[in-house]
Parts: structure tokens; sequence; C-alpha cells
């Protein structure tokens, strides 16, 4: 028997190995495995065997040691959780034996967790859950869940769309403040706020959209003058209804942008408010934020103005009837337009086509690059995939559009607050590849600095129709930084503009709106609380989540509906290259499927600076754009990714330097 002071010394030593041991905070990181990592606080990275992993889970908030396992290795070992950011996740009930258990679909949850009995919520085998986590792993490896909500079963209509919302924690209902005051609002209230407005009704503006678009945002008008166009774009006002600080106001920045998911958008604001009340509709008095902007002969802009008003749109015109209209043709559409809708119609082609003109020749455009129109069907599943084909109309909104954010950029730079929206080109981590690239490609663009706006834009322009044996322009803008949101101007690259912001879609985006606030308060004093660097982050982060959900749904759709394809060799490009593979776009529906190097004859090695896959032995060589035939041969279900086959291939000549 130990006596009293032996078992203080043990204490004393317990107590000094604790204090002499070093401990890492960080976060850890998930894998396709069982193993994982713990990406510490000061840079690098831990490895976490199994089980270890086991006490964890994805995101988590760890404090770690370091155990040498080898000579030069180590590993390591979990010492306390700090935090655990898992708050919920979905997952399958799988009933096994006498245990019942979730099966998680959030990736990097390699585990089944045991449900106890009073959390279960009578859930069925093969139901969908959301749940959240009961007992965390951290002390034995043995968590626990509880059901949160049963959300289906695979195979039953809109699971598809149920899941997802789920799985990104997005809310399909409203808050109950914000449906009252939702409720609270009426035509009565747009009256009211009539009052010390500029009255535009009797101008000629109308909305372009498509035939099932509710929430529309934005009224066109232009007139000629002695130098150019007077263009007017009317913009809806949702925040002359909205109070600042009110629910709908927070959820709108909870939400962060509407989320066009195929069949049923997710809106980010109430459809009293969006579709109804502040939607720009034909016949109907609404209020509108408008620009008013002088657009010069050679589609340079001239001086602009802010003005708070209200508005009658006198048709909401199609995308189609325009762009008939546009092209001279004649239906019974066209021929029923009054003359003064025509007339401005006209104008606004004209001055469309000049800020193209002047945006191609002192900025960037980006490509028409084949868009896809997703037809679903009573069980909202593909029933086809159409092409969505950009036409004049489309390219006349876009530019009036365009104008009238640059003229919000310049009027924000010069205020205390704004938000922007920066690109800064070239992803830092790429710059070195890209420069052999053009060294190799194009050497006479050898000496343009693309950090630069001015080198950027002059890289991207000469590389358009430039001959060489890569798409090097391809190349290029597969390597791009990503557009972010900013507190202070500065330049957006990607479109070759020195600043740039959006305020023309308030309806549909928390970052216009906020745009509409700061340019009311400047000229009107109206109310209005600066975005912090958190609330920016906060913002970001929601965007980036929409996105990842609308992208999580299409990719669910479009894997089932590859299904159907059958075995015919279909025509398509490669769109990406990995060490692995190459993705595939095909040509009649946009479906991107993945062709692996282990499917093809011989070993492929993968040119970091050219992007292509070359044929260690016989210099067969696969790149961006290649014409390529493929089949389908099955879709990989954990990640949802369509496979195909590679039929026949565009042959790239090999050179020497390849």
């Amino acid at each position: 028997m130990f006596n009293a002071d032996a078992l203080n010394q043990l204490r004393q030593l317990k107590s000094d190995i604790e204090e002499s041991k070093v401990v890492f905070p960080g976060t850890v990181k998930a894998t396709n495995g069982r193993f994982g990592f713990v990406a510490l606080d000061e840079g690098r990275d831990v490895f976490l065997p199994p089980e270890e992993m086991q006490k964890v889970l994805p995101g988590d908030r760890v404090n770690v040691t370091e155990q040498e396992v080898a000579k030069g290795k180590t590993q390591g070992v979990i010492d306390g959780l700090i935090e655990s950011r898992l708050s919920t996740f979905v997952g399958r009930y799988l009933v096994k034996g006498k245990g019942h258990f979730v099966v998680p679909e959030t990736p990097g949850i390699n585990r089944w967790i045991f449900v106890p009995p009073k959390e279960r919520m009578n859930a069925q085998p093969d139901d969908y859950l959301y749940c959240c986590i009961h007992k965390h792993p951290i002390h034995d490896g043995k968590g626990q869940a509880k059901v949160l909500r049963v959300i289906g079963k695979a195979g039953e209509p809109g699971i598809e769309r149920a899941l997802t919302l789920a799985t990104f924690d997005l809310a399909a209902s409203w808050p109950a403040p914000v449906v009252k005051q939702a409720e609270s609002l009426d035509e009565a209230t747009i009256e009211a706020l009539e009052a010390g407005r500029e009255d535009r009704t009797d101008r000629v503006y109308v909305t372009i959209d498509s035939p099932a678009t509710q929430d529309m945002d934005d009224a066109l008008l232009a007139e000629p003058n002695a130098t150019g166009w007077a263009l007017s774009i009317a913009i809806a006002d949702p925040s002359a209804v909205i109070d600042l600080e009110s629910p709908a106001e927070l959820e709108a920045f909870n939400r962060a942008t509407a989320i066009y998911f195929p069949g049923e958008p997710l809106p980010m604001l109430p459809d009293t408010i969006s579709t109804r009340l502040c939607s720009l509709m034909p016949d109907v008095k609404r209020l509108a934020l408008v620009c008013d902007l002088q657009v010069n002969n050679d589609g340079s802009l001239g001086d602009y103005s802010f003005h708070q008003a209200v508005i009658r749109s006198r048709g909401k015109l199609s995308y189609d009837l325009v762009s008939n209209l546009i092209e001279g043709r004649e239906d019974e559409d066209i021929k029923a337009l009054p003359d003064a809708v025509a007339n401005s119609l006209d104008q606004l082609h004209q001055a469309a086509t000049a800020l193209r003109k002047w945006r191609s020749e002192h900025a960037l455009l980006s490509g028409d690059r084949p868009e896809f129109r997703l037809r679903l069907d009573e069980n909202r599943r593909i029933r086809a995939i159409e092409p969505s084909v950009q036409n004049e109309a489309h390219r006349l909104v876009e530019e009036c559009m365009v104008a009238a954010n640059r003229c919000a950029a310049d009027f924000l730079a010069k205020q205390p607050s704004g938000l922007f929206i920066q690109h800064p080109g070239l992803r830092n981590d790429r710059a070195d590849n890209i420069r052999a690239l053009i060294e190799g490609y194009a050497p006479h663009l050898a000496d343009i600095d693309a950090t630069t706006p001015q080198g950027f834009q002059a890289l991207m322009n000469q590389t358009t129709e430039l001959e060489a044996e890569v798409p090097v322009k391809t190349i290029i803008s597969r390597q791009l930084a990503r557009a972010e949101l900013a507190l202070t101007a500065a330049p957006h690259q990607g479109m070759g503009l020195s600043a740039y912001t959006t305020f023309t879609s308030p309806l549909r985006k928390y970052s216009d709106l906020y745009v509409h606030r700061v340019i009311k308060a400047a000229l009107w004093d109206t109310p209005m609380k600066a975005l912090s660097s958190d609330d920016l982050l906060a913002l970001q982060s929601a965007q980036f989540k929409a996105r990842q959900a609308a992208n999580s749904l299409e990719t669910w759709l479009r894997s089932d509906f590859a299904k159907t394809l059958g075995d015919e060799p279909m025509d398509g490009a490669i769109s990406r290259t990995i060490p692995a593979g190459f993705f595939v776009r095909l040509e009649a529906n946009g479906l991107e499927g993945f062709v692996s190097c282990k499917d093809l004859n011989g070993k492929y090695s993968f040119d970091p600076v050219t992007l292509r896959l070359i044929h260690n032995k016989n210099g067969r060589i696969f790149q961006l754009e290649q014409a390529v035939k493929v089949s389908f041969s099955g879709v990989e279900e954990e990640r949802r990714q369509i496979n195909f086959k590679l039929v026949d291939a565009e042959e790239i000549p090999v050179t020497a330097g390849s």
C-alpha cells in the first residue's frame, strides 16, 4: 500500500509532467480516410491517427501534443477539446441488430454515430435525419447523436432540396418576427412613402427579364441627347420599406443572398416585399432608387446622379421579345408595344452597344460561356437540360447594370463607408507557373506585369486571339483569385475596372441593399449602420455557403439525370485537368464528368504550367479545351461525381517542348 508521502510524490510527478507538456491549439481537418490532421494555429499540420481522430469531429478546436513514433516522424495526441463547431449535421438512419445509428452525410465524419432510445423521434431505417451531437466523443471515442427532425426518405419528391437545406443549415421558413413585419406591410405603406420623392410615373421605364421572374429589381429608360444618351436605371428600393436593423433586415443579412435552387428559389426577403410591394411590376406605382447617367457616343460615362423616385413600369418584357425587336423581326407582341416603349428600347440598344464597345477597348469582357437551364418534372428531378442562349437583350441589360454599378462604386469611393467587390487577378501561389507559361508560349508578353490592373488587362486582352500550342488564356483563367467583398475601393481585375460594386439587385443580395443605405445616407441623411470587418466576414461566409448549397443541389440533380444518358458516345471538351485525370463538359447539356487516368493506357504526368496530362512514354497529351468523345460509365454516389470513359480525342501534336 502506498503511504501518504508516496501518493503525494506521484501527484507531484503527474503535475510536473502536465506542466512540462507542450500543448498546441489547432483545428481538426478530416480526410476521406479514417485518419486526419490538426491544423495548428502556428501554421503547420500534425497527423492524427485513426484512434485519435475517433475522439474528435471536423472543425473541432482542440489542444494537441506531439508524440514521436519513428525517427523524424510524429503524430498528434488529443489533449483536450476547446470548442466543437459542428452544431448540426444530416445523415441516414441505420439499424444494425439492437444498435440504432445515424450515418453522417457530412464530409469527414467517417463513422456511424449511436442514437440513444430517447433521442430517436420515431425515425425509421433509411430516413434522412437532421441531427445534433448529443454526446461528444472526446473522452472515449464514442459519440452520440440526437435526432432534431426527420427529413424524409430517398426518392420522395423534393428530398434533394430538403436535404440540401438541412445540410447547409438554411432556413426554409421565416422567423415569426419577420412574418409579422411582412404582414404589416401593404400598398398603403408604399403610398405613405411616396411623399418627398420625384414623381417619374409619366416616364417610359420598362423591365426586361425572364417570364417566370417575380422579384424584378430594375427598370430601364434611354433618351438620345446631343452627346449620346441619357440613361436612367431605376432599382427597386426595399431599404425604404425595411427599417434599419428590423427583423427582415437582420434575416436578410443572415441569408446574404437569394439562392436560385432549380425549380424553387430560396428568397432573401419575404414574398410580400420581394415579389409584391418592392418588385417593379408593370402598371403599379413603386419606389425606386434611380441612377441617371450620361452615356457618351464613344460609350464612356459622363456625369451621374442618384434620385429617390416613384415610377410606374410600362411593361415586363421578355428577353426574347426585346431581342426580336432589336433584330428587326416582327410579331404581334412587338406590334402591340407602344411607340414610346419601342423607341426607348431602340435607344437602350444603341447606348448598350456603345457601352460594350468602350468596355471591350478599355476594360475586360467575360466570354459568353454556354449556359444550360434545368427543367424539372413533377418529382422535382431533372426532366431535361436545355441550352440557355444569351441574346442581345441579355447583353443590353448587362451593360446597363454594369454602368450603373460603376457609378455607384465611384460615388462610394468618396464616402467614409462603402462596400466594394475587389478582384486581385492572378492567384499569388500560381504566379511562377503563369510566368513560366508566358515565357514558354508567349514570350513577347513576358515583360507585362500582370500584378497591376493595366498589366493584367493587357495580358488577358492580348492572349484572347493568341495562337499557341496551348490555350494560354484559358489556362490563366483557371488560376485566377476569387472576387471578394471589401470595405475600401480596390481594383476589380477580372472586369478591368479601378473600382466596382453592385447595387442593382437589392431584393436578392444583402450587399446591394447595404449599398443603397450608404448612398441614401450620404445624399439624404437616412439612417444606416456601417459594416464592421467582422460583419464583412460573416456576410462573405454566408454568400459562400449559399453558393455551396446551390452547387451541391445541382450536382445531386445532375448526377441523377446522368444515369439516363445510356452508353452512346457524346461530344465534349476538357474543362479541367488534375493529376488524377480530367473533367469533360458535354456540348449538348453542359454535364461535367471525370475521366480517370486509371482508365487510360499507360501512366500520365501532370504539368502544372500548361495544366496538361502527358503520357510518360508516347507523349500523348490531354489539355484544356481539347475536343473529346466520351460515354457514361457511372456515378460515384458518395461525392455524386459523374464518371465518363474516353471513346476518342482530338490529337494534340507532340512537340519537343511538350
